[in-house]
């Protein structure tokens, strides 16, 4: 017989994946700067996706050509530019420490530079997921993007 799992619905989403899938929580800290870009990839995608949804229903085509602007490591790299100033001293150092990370992979379209800034932005992204500081996560993310779209759009 299963066991049911008690979650509570307002507890924060890492949280529930932790209780119901039994992840035990781990320093964040003690993760490679390219485990929390492995993460941190896939949670500001998921922000991007979900921010561009709120723009109403449109071919799933579309959705992927308007995330594909802001996902790639160019568009990344740039939102650096802004929100590096707004860091605090162990964000920067998680920045820092996914940038100058060795890794074997190249990005497609993206100079060499580029791709180390996203990574390092991905970093930090996995690196606030994982803490649970979703805020400061979207607040990050928006202010990248309010200089790549019309701040009326945000």
């Amino acid at each position: 017989m299963e066991e049911k799992l008690i979650v509570e619905d307002n507890k924060d989403f890492i949280g529930i994946i932790r209780q119901v899938l039994d992840v035990k929580q781990v320093d964040v800290m003690s993760y490679s700067p390219l485990t929390l870009a492995y993460i941190g990839d896939d949670a500001y995608d998921l922000v991007i996706r979900t921010y561009l949804l709120g723009k109403g229903n449109m071919p799933v085509n579309k959705l992927n050509r308007m995330a594909d602007g802001l996902v790639r490591a160019k568009a990344q790299s740039d939102m650096m530019d802004v929100i590096e100033p707004m860091l605090d001293e162990e964000e920067h150092a998680v920045y820092k420490r996914g940038r100058n990370a060795k890794s074997y992979t190249k990005a497609k379209n993206a100079t060499v530079a580029d791709y180390r800034r996203a990574t390092g932005f991905e970093a930090l992204m996995g690196y606030l997921y994982l803490q649970g500081r979703y805020v400061r996560m979207v607040e990050l993310i928006r202010a990248g993007i309010i200089e790549r779209l019309d701040a009326d759009e945000i």
